[in-house]
């Protein structure tokens, strides 16, 4: 997980988040997070880099339309992320308006 990009691991907690991942739905999650534009040069390649890294599975919905899903070690790599990640925010208080 170290060595992926933040674009990467963001794909990564969108799959965690939807229940039906394909590709225009991650597109909108990621473009409401970025408040802009994601094209698809950059999503496709980036989750077909996952896939290839094993984070990811990728299935078929329709003949157009393909399914991504968070594999065991996608899973894993997202809790080990989380759980350094906090390891350094322990003593930051986070005021929830």
């Amino acid at each position: 997980m170290h060595d992926l990009t933040a674009f990467q691991r963001d794909v990564l907690y969108v799959l965690a988040g939807l229940d039906e991942a394909y590709g225009l739905a991650i597109k909108a999650e990621l473009e409401d997070y970025y408040e802009g534009d994601v094209n698809h040069g950059r999503l496709y390649p980036n989750l077909d880099e996952l896939v290839e890294r094993g984070y990811v599975e990728k299935g078929q919905i329709d003949r157009r339309t393909n399914s991504y899903d968070l594999t065991e070690s996608g899973e894993s790599a997202l809790v080990d992320r989380r759980e350094w990640e906090n390891s350094y925010l322990q003593d930051v208080e986070v005021a929830i308006a």
